[in-house]
C-alpha cells in the first residue's frame, strides 16, 4: 500500500463512519475506495465488511435500554439472522470470483436504491407504531429476515435499510426500538461475516488497520455532528457517488 492509497482509505473510512452515523450508506464510500486502491472485488468486499465492524459494534450501545425491553425478540431473530449471514458468507467464499465481479455493479445500485427509500421506510414504520409482542414468531418475518441476512453476509450495502423495512412490516412498534433491534441484527450478521472472512477470506489486513479506526472515529464524529449535518443532503451525496461508481464498474 502506497502512502497515497493509505490516505485515500483513511479518508474513506472516516467518511463512511460519518455517513453511517448520519444517513447510512457508508459502504458506498469505503467499498469503491478499496476497489480504486487496487484490491480485487471480492477482497475489497470482505475487507470492507471487516473494517466497518467496529462501527456496527458502537451503534448498539445507545440502544441498550430498548434492546433490554425486547429481549424475547432479540434472541430468536438473532439466530435467524446468524443463519442467513452464514449462508451469505459461505456463498461469497465458495462462488467463483468472476460471479461477484459480474454482479457487483448491480449490488451497488441496489444499495443506492435502498438508501433512496430509507426515509420512506422510516416514515411507514413511524405510522405503524404500536406493540404486539407475539409478532416476532411470524414465519414470514423469519423467512424475510433470513433472506435479508443472506444478502448482508454476501455484500451488505444497504443492509440496515432492508432490516428496518422487514422489521417495520412485521413488527409494528416504536421506531427507536426497531432501530435498536436493526442495529443488533446488523452487528450479529456482520460478526458472522467477520469470523468467516477473517478465517477463510482474502482480507487485506493492512487496509483494515487503516480503515477500521478511521470508521470508528467517523462514527463518533457523525453522532456529534448529526444535528449540524443535513442527513438529506448527505444521503443524496452518497447516492450520487454510488451511482457514479456503479456506472464506472459497468463500463469497465
Amino acid at each position: 500500500m502506497t502512502a497515497l492509497e493509505g490516505v485515500l482509505l483513511a479518508v474513506a473510512g472516516l467518511a463512511s463512519g460519518i455517513a453511517n452515523s448520519v444517513a447510512g450508506g457508508g459502504s458506498l464510500i469505503s467499498f469503491p475506495a478499496l476497489l480504486w486502491a487496487g484490491y480485487p472485488a471480492v477482497s475489497a468486499n470482505v475487507t470492507n465488511s471487516v473494517s466497518l465492524w467496529p462501527g456496527y459494534l458502537s451503534s448498539v450501545g445507545p440502544y441498550r435500554d430498548d434492546l433490554a425491553a425486547q429481549r424475547q425478540r432479540v434472541i430468536p431473530l438473532a439466530i435467524t439472522g446468524s443463519l442467513g449471514g452464514l449462508v451469505g458468507t459461505v456463498l461469497l467464499l465458495v462462488a467463483p470470483a468472476d460471479v461477484f465481479d459480474a454482479i457487483v455493479p448491480y449490488l451497488v445500485m441496489v444499495a443506492v436504491l435502498l438508501l433512496a427509500v430509507q426515509p420512506r421506510v422510516a416514515e411507514i414504520v413511524r405510522r405503524r407504531a404500536r406493540t404486539d409482542r407475539a409478532e416476532h414468531h411470524s414465519v414470514q418475518l423469519h423467512v424475510s429476515l433470513f433472506l435479508a441476512a443472506t444478502y448482508g453476509g454476501y455484500f451488505g450495502g444497504g443492509l440496515g435499510v432492508i432490516l428496518l423495512a422487514v422489521l417495520g412490516i412485521f413488527l409494528a412498534d416504536d421506531l427507536s426500538k426497531l432501530n435498536g433491534l436493526k442495529n443488533a441484527l446488523s452487528l450479529t450478521i456482520n460478526t458472522i461475516a467477520l469470523i468467516g472472512f477473517g478465517i477463510f477470506g482474502p482480507v487485506a489486513w493492512i487496509a483494515v488497520a487503516v480503515m477500521g479506526p478511521a470508521s470508528m472515529v467517523g462514527g463518533v464524529l457523525g453522532s456529534r455532528l448529526a444535528k449540524r449535518i443535513s442527513a438529506r443532503t448527505l444521503r443524496w451525496a452518497v447516492m450520487a457517488w454510488g451511482t457514479a461508481v456503479a456506472i464506472r464498474l459497468l463500463i469497465g
